[in-house]
Parts: structure tokens; C-alpha cells; sequence
């Protein structure tokens, strides 16, 4: 029979007061209260549950202080397809009937006093100022007229049937509440709002104390849509090319696109902001809801402007 050694002995030989003393596990520490920041995360949570909760084709309305007022139905002109070849094709167009025709003066590169020593001389046939072997006004020349200059007889406009417009129009604003389409389009905003924002009527009469434009950021910082407006700011850039000595030399990203009954009194508040547009319903086309062709842009309405596309047909 082989005996182990004292240190090779197994744990069962312990006694079993010693077994009864490992077992005892400690008790739990009570769990510490929740502190501000704890419950800041809960109620934002159970914000994010509500709007996921909203049935298809409801949005919230907010107040001007970012709180959910109640839920309406979004007109039927919202629940179109989208269509993105419709709304590339009306924003071509769109672009292409506001581009004006250009073209060089008749004589522009052919002002030179020229003459050509014709065949025979052992030199090209390029035409030359007198007195000189300098060549001048050919096309290959410094200084020479164009080869194939732009014409201003060219007709750069494009036609786009009226039923073809209207639905690029309608599949615009179906994108637009697209929670994916708008984020993949680059805007920032809170996960929890309902797209497109809705916001109280009561944006229209607001008559601010102080700076009006003041007054529009504080309202969008508390819907949680001035993410985006900085966004705008931050990438406004030197424009690459010649047309930066042609009166457009910076570029600026789209923002946030307000439609409201009317304009003018909620221009104060919103039309300083970097890339923010103000339009009425009746403003609104593909080339103003899908800036460049590509739909997704966020918009925020005013409830009065929301019922005015209640009487839109899809």
C-alpha cells in the first residue's frame, strides 16, 4: 500500500469544520442610490423606448422647449416609395434650367496682326506676328483662340414631365422619414425623436425678448437638432478649382430644412444659421429636400404646415 506525502494529500482529508469555514460566501454589499447621472441614462432610455414604440406613420409634435406634446398621423404624401432615380432626375433638371449659357466673345484670341510666310521655308505654317516669328492666334498658341470653345447657342435645359416632378417630390419627402436614409445623408440628432420633427404651431408667432437668432439655436439645442447646424459650420471650405475667383469661393454644407406657413417671421429666428433653410409648403420640390440629389435631409414642420399636405395626393 503506497502513502502519499503530507503535501500530495487530497482536500477531502481536511476536517469538515475547515470545509464549512471556505464555503461561507460574503454577503453582498447594499447597492449604492442612483445618482443624477444614473437616472439622467434611465430617463433617456425610457425616452428612446417611446419613440420606438410609435406605430408606423405617427410622429411626436414637440413644444418649443423639446417636450413631446402628443402624436399625430403624417399625411399619406408621406408614405410614397422612394424613388431615387425620379428625384436625381428632377434635381438635374432643376439645376440644369437655372444654369445660363456662356460662351466667348467672336473675336476673342483673334485680335493679332498676322501674317503666314506660306510653303516652302522650312518652318510650320502656324500664323506669326509681322516682324516677328512669334506665333499667335492658332489654337496651339500663347495667347490664341480656343479650339472648340463653349457656344452660347447651346441649350443646356432639360424637361422633366409635370407627373415626374410631382413624384420626386413626393418620394423626397417620403425619405425624409427615413431615420437610416437621413443618417446615411451625414445630419446629426438625437436617436429618440421621431423623423420628420414636428414642432408646436406656436414657432411661427414667437416674438423674442432678445437676439432672434439667439432665440432659434436654444430651441434647436433642446430638440436635440443643433448637432447638426455645427456640423454645417465645421465644413464650410475653401471651394477647389477656378471658381473660387468667380464669386462662389466657399462651399457649405445643407443643414436643417424648417417648413412652416410662414417664412418671413421664422426667417429671424432660423435664416443667420449656417446651411438652415426656411421654406412654406409651397416651396418645397426634390431640389430643396434632397439637396444634390440625395434624399434624406433633415426637416423639421410646424403643425399648421404639416395639415397643409394633408390635401397633397401621393
Amino acid at each position: 500500500m503506497r502513502f502519499l506525502p503530507e503535501s500530495k494529500k487530497s482536500a477531502s482529508d481536511a476536517p469538515a469544520e475547515s470545509r464549512r469555514t471556505a464555503r461561507v460566501r460574503r454577503k453582498k454589499s447594499a447597492e449604492p442610490e442612483k445618482g443624477p447621472k444614473a437616472a439622467k441614462a434611465a430617463k433617456a432610455k425610457e425616452a428612446k423606448a417611446e419613440a420606438r414604440s410609435l406605430e408606423g406613420g405617427r410622429v411626436h409634435v414637440y413644444s418649443l422647449d423639446g417636450d413631446v406634446v402628443k402624436s399625430v398621423d403624417l399625411p399619406t404624401v408621406f408614405q410614397g416609395e422612394v424613388r431615387s432615380d425620379l428625384i436625381r432626375r428632377a434635381v438635374t433638371a432643376a439645376q440644369a434650367n437655372r444654369r445660363q449659357p456662356y460662351g466667348p466673345g467672336r473675336r476673342s484670341g483673334a485680335k493679332h496682326s498676322v501674317r503666314w510666310s506660306g510653303k516652302g521655308h522650312g518652318v510650320s505654317r502656324v500664323p506669326r506676328i509681322r516682324g516677328s516669328m512669334t506665333g499667335a492666334q492658332a489654337p496651339g498658341t500663347v495667347g490664341g483662340r480656343r479650339a472648340h470653345p463653349p457656344r452660347v447657342e447651346k441649350v443646356w435645359a432639360k424637361k422633366v414631365n409635370e407627373n415626374e416632378r410631382r413624384l420626386a417630390r413626393n418620394a423626397a419627402l417620403a425619405a425624409v422619414k427615413e431615420v437610416t436614409i437621413v443618417s446615411a445623408r451625414g445630419h446629426e440628432f438625437k436617436e429618440e425623436l421621431s423623423l420628420p420633427v414636428v414642432i408646436e404651431d406656436g414657432i411661427e408667432s414667437l416674438q423674442p425678448d432678445g437676439g432672434a437668432t439667439r432665440e432659434g439655436v436654444k430651441i434647436l439645442d433642446r430638440l436635440g437638432v443643433y448637432a447638426d447646424v455645427e456640423r454645417a459650420k465645421d465644413g464650410r471650405h475653401v471651394r477647389a478649382g477656378r471658381g473660387k475667383m468667380r464669386g462662389r469661393r466657399y462651399r457649405q454644407p445643407r443643414s436643417l430644412l424648417v417648413v412652416v406657413k410662414d417664412p418671413a417671421k421664422v426667417r429671424r429666428l432660423f435664416g443667420n444659421l449656417p446651411g438652415v433653410e426656411v421654406v412654406s409648403p409651397a416651396g418645397l420640390n426634390a431640389e430643396v429636400l434632397a439637396p444634390g440629389g440625395d434624399p434624406g435631409r433633415l426637416t423639421m414642420f410646424s403643425e399648421g404646415a404639416l395639415e397643409v399636405l394633408r390635401s397633397w395626393s401621393p
